[in-house]
């Protein structure tokens, strides 16, 4: 493996990351990705990508094109969670202080690994990091200011669209997730009962009941993008993710029963006025399963992971 000439080869004082990126069949995504990783102005840091049973030939050309990324190839789709897992592994077992979960559709600012470091060295009880997220295609609006909360009433999670304070942060976007070693070797890695969405606020919630406080760097900037997720908004999108809720429910909600169903009948209610049969009975096929893993049985993951942000 050839390393990143500002990585784990050179002796640096400053901790180490490992910045994880999951393609699946994304290969100009993640080659812009990793282009603009580049340009990072922060030393250790090295990058793997997780090749998670891609179809196409994007493994081949990451392998022949970027021979400073560490390929890891599954084999066949684990989803994100799984992915990702596969990821922290190895990043853990060569020496990794920190792990970033970056998604393959997103560039980032040459600055924005280093304020993450930088806020979650801040407070020893930090135990994961979020970025402000901005739209690809409107460069100054906000996506995501690191992450969002969930309303338990309602069924639902929304992003927040503005800074907040980090207390009012209750779990952080999966797009751009710095967590620490011991965060991670606290509460185990991302649970892979969530196949697609949700994994993301299941890790985060853990963290928080495990004492861990979140935190977002303002002043890492990542923009991700958001065309492509709004136009591959799917049938099998929407099953994913209503099973991944009925999990994330059942595990994190006072009442997770009414939960489940208030937020999947109002996304079934919604796609029904629309006249969109197909996807109502995807909404219907989530909801009455209690794992992604019943609900999708032979499914492929949709192309484009910035998807997840889009249904909630």
């Amino acid at each position: 493996m050839t390393l990143h000439s500002g990585t784990y080869a050179e002796v640096d004082l400053t901790p180490r990351v490992s910045v994880i990126l999951l393609n699946w069949n994304g290969y100009h995504d993640t080659a812009a990705c990793l282009s603009s990783l580049r340009h990072l102005r922060y030393g250790n840091y090295e990058v793997t990508v997780v090749d998670n049973g891609s179809t196409n030939d994007s493994a081949s050309r990451l392998r022949d094109n970027h021979p400073w990324v560490k390929l890891i190839e599954t084999g066949r789709n684990l989803g994100f969670a799984g992915g990702c897992n596969v990821g922290i592994g190895y990043a853990l077992a060569h020496g990794a202080d920190f792990v970033w979960l970056l998604n393959n559709d997103t560039v980032v600012d040459g600055h924005a690994l280093q304020a993450m470091v930088e806020t979650a060295q801040s407070d020893p009880l930090i135990g994961a990091v979020g970025s402000a997220i901005y739209s690809m295609d409107e460069p100054a609006s906000i996506q995501a200011w690191g992450g969002g909360y969930v309303n338990f009433w309602l069924g639902r999670s929304r992003h927040f669209l503005k800074q907040v304070p980090d207390h009012s942060i209750e779990f952080i976007t999966g797009a751009s997730l710095l967590i620490s070693r011991a965060a991670i070797e606290s509460i185990g890695l991302l649970d892979e009962e969530f196949f697609m969405y949700w994994e993301d606020a299941d890790f985060c919630f853990r963290l928080r009941h495990a004492k861990w406080r979140l935190a977002v760097a303002g002043q890492s900037k990542v923009w991700h993008k958001s065309s492509a997720s709004v136009g591959n908004k799917s049938a099998r999108m929407d099953a994913y993710f209503n099973a991944s809720a009925a999990s994330f429910f059942q595990k994190h909600a006072p009442m997770p029963t009414f939960s489940t169903w208030v937020g999947g009948l109002l996304r079934l209610t919604k796609r029904a006025i629309r006249g969109d049969w197909e996807r109502t009975r995807a909404v219907w096929a989530g909801i009455t399963q209690r794992s992604t893993r019943q609900a999708m049985v032979g499914c492929e993951m949709p192309t484009e992971a910035s998807a997840r942000s889009v249904l909630r």
